[in-house]
C-alpha cells in the first residue's frame, strides 16, 4: 500500500481516522493506530510483520534495562548489545550480498551470494530504535515503560516505510497525551494534498522523461540530452521524496503528532553544507548527532568523522558502489567548504555560489541514479561533452518542447512561493483568512486532480521505499 494509492486515500485512511476519532481515550486511540499501522505495514510486506514486532520488543526491553542500570557498566553492555543487534540485522539483510560480490570480484572466489529478502522500511525503523537506545543511555529521554506505545513508535504508519526518521524525543510525550484542533486538521490536510500533488502531478511525470533517456543505455544519450535528463531527475527525486515527507507530516498532524520538517527548499542553498541542512534533514541530523563525534581509534578526529558520516550516508541508501561514491562526493565538497571557512565563502559572489551548488548537486544526482558503473561512466562522458551520441540528440527538441510547462512548473515549485506570500500577509489578519480559504480550496482541487490522474495511472512507487 502506498500513500499515492486510491485505496489508501479513500478507504484505509478515512476508516483509520473515523475509528481513531470515535475512540474516547488516548489508550484506545493508540491501540487503533497500532492495529492500522501493522495492517499498513503487512499490506506491503506481510513477512516482515514478525520482524518489526520482534524488533520493537527487543529494543523496548533493552531500553528498560539501560535505564535501570544507568551509570553502571551494565548500561554500556546493554546499549552495545542493542547497537550490535540493530546494526547487525541491517547489515546482514541489506549488505551481505554486496560484500560477498565484492569479495568474489577482488579475490576471484566463487562464494555463493544469497538473495536476501530485505524487510520493508528496515533502514528507517532501525535508525529510530538506535536513536532511542542512545538517547536513553545518554539520559536525554526516559525509557518507555508501556510496550504498546513503544510498538506504536516503531511502527507508526506515516513514517515506517520511507521516513522521515522520527525520534522518540520528538513524539514521546505525544504518545501519552495529544490533542487535535481545527488548525491541526487544516494544516495536516493541506500538507497531505500538497505532498500528493508533488508525487502524482510532478514527480511521476518527470520520471517518464528520465526513463525515456536512461532506461536502456546512457551511452546512447547525447551530451545536452544528458544534462536535461539529470536536471529533470534531480527535480524528480526532490518532489518524490519531499512529497512523501509532506504526506507523512500531514497525516501525522491530523493524528495529533508533530513531526519535524524533512525538507526546507534545498535548491535555495548557496553551499553544499547548506543543501544538506535543507535536504533529508532527519537523516542528516541523525548522522550529525550519533556518528560525527564518534571517537576513531580512541580520539575525536574531525576529518575522520566527516569521512565516516558521508561514507555511511552513501551506504545507507543502498548496497551499491554508486551510493558510496555519491556520499563521498558530497563529503568532499563539504570538506573543501570547511577548509575554506565561512568568511571566505561569504566573499564569493552570490550568483557564483548558486551556479556552483546547482552544478555539484545535479551531477551528484546523476551518480545517485546509476548503479551500473559502466552506465555511470557513460553519464560522465555525456556530462563533460564527450558522449558518443554527439552534442544534441534528434529527440531533444521534441522532449523539451512537449514537457516545457511541466519543467517550468517543477522549477517554480522548487522555490518557497507559498511561505513568501504568507509572510507578506502576516500583518493583515483579514487577508490571511481569505488566502487561507483560497489555499484550502486549491488543496482540494489538487486532491481531486491527483485522484483523477491515479485512476488509470501506471504505478510509480515512492523512490525512498526501497531504501
Amino acid at each position: 500500500m502506498s500513500f499515492s494509492d486510491l485505496f489508501f486515500l479513500y478507504a484505509f485512511l478515512p476508516l483509520c481516522l473515523i475509528v481513531y476519532f470515535i475512540s474516547p481515550k488516548i489508550k484506545y486511540k493508540n491501540t487503533v493506530l497500532v492495529i492500522f499501522s501493522l495492517i499498513f505495514y503487512a499490506w506491503g510486506d506481510i513477512k516482515a510483520l514478525f520482524v518489526i514486532t520482534i524488533y520493537a520488543l527487543i529494543n523496548f526491553a533493552l531500553g528498560r534495562l539501560i535505564k535501570k542500570n544507568i551509570g553502571e557498566k551494565k548500561a554500556k553492555i546493554f546499549v552495545t548489545i542493542g547497537l550490535f543487534l540493530d546494526l547487525g540485522i541491517l547489515l546482514v539483510f541489506k549488505y551481505t550480498g554486496f560484500v560477498l560480490e565484492n569479495i568474489n570480484g577482488i579475490f576471484r572466489t566463487s562464494i555463493s551470494v544469497p538473495n536476501f529478502w530485505v524487510p520493508l522500511g528496515l533502514s528507517f525503523f532501525t535508525f529510530r530504535t538506535i536513536s532511542y537506545l542512545l538517547d536513553v543511555y545518554w539520559e536525554k529521554i526516559e525509557a518507555e515503560t508501556y510496550f504498546p506505545d513503544f510498538l506504536l513508535f516503531t511502527s507508526l504508519f506515516p513514517c515506517t516505510i520511507a521516513g522521515p526518521i522520527v525520534r522518540y524525543s520528538s513524539i514521546g510525550a505525544e504518545l501519552k497525551d495529544r490533542t487535535v484542533n481545527v488548525d491541526d486538521m487544516y494544516q495536516g490536510f493541506t500538507r497531505l494534498c500538497v505532498g500528493l500533488a508533488k508525487k502524482v502531478l510532478i514527480a511521476d511525470n518527470l520520471i517518464t522523461i528520465v526513463n525515456a533517456y536512461w532506461s536502456v543505455d546512457a551511452g546512447a544519450v547525447a551530451s545536452v540530452d544528458t544534462w536535461y535528463a539529470v536536471i529533470v531527475y534531480s527535480m524528480y527525486v526532490y518532489f518524490d521524496f519531499s512529497g512523501y515527507s509532506d504526506m507523512a507530516i500531514g497525516i501525522a498532524r491530523v493524528l495529533g503528532f508533530h513531526f519535524e520538517e524533512n525538507f526546507n527548499y534545498p535548491f535555495m542553498c548557496t553551499s553544499i553544507a547548506e543543501f544538506w541542512q535543507r535536504w533529508h534533514i532527519s537523516l542528516g541530523s541523525f548522522f550529525r548527532d550519533y556518528l560525527l563525534y564518534v571517537p576513531i581509534f580512541g580520539k575525536m578526529r574531525r576529518y575522520g568523522g566527516l569521512f565516516l558520516v558521508w561514507f555511511c550516508t552513501g551506504l545507507w541508501h543502498g548496497a551499491s558502489w554508486n551510493y558510496i561514491i555519491w556520499g563521498l562526493y558530497f563529503g568532499l565538497f563539504i570538506l573543501i567548504e570547511t577548509l575554506l571557512g565561512k568568511k571566505r565563502l561569504k566573499k564569493i559572489p552570490l550568483a557564483v555560489k548558486h551556479i556552483y551548488t546547482k552544478l555539484v548537486i545535479i551531477i551528484g544526482f546523476g551518480i545517485f541514479y546509476f548503479t551500473d558503473m559502466k552506465q555511470l561512466g557513460y553519464f560522465f562522458r555525456g556530462i563533460f561533452m564527450f558522449s558518443k551520441a554527439g552534442f544534441v540528440g534528434d529527440t531533444f527538441g521534441t522532449y523539451f518542447v512537449n514537457n516545457i510547462f511541466l519543467f517550468i512548473a517543477a522549477l517554480i515549485c522548487c522555490f518557497p512561493l507559498v511561505p513568501f506570500v504568507k509572510k507578506k500577509l502576516e500583518p493583515y489578519k483579514t487577508a490571511q483568512t481569505v488566502v487561507g480559504v483560497i489555499w484550502g480550496a486549491c488543496c482540494v482541487a489538487m486532491l481531486v486532480i491527483s485522484s483523477l490522474f491515479l485512476v488509470n495511472a501506471t504505478e510509480h512507487p515512492f523512490l525512498y521505499t526501497k531504501f
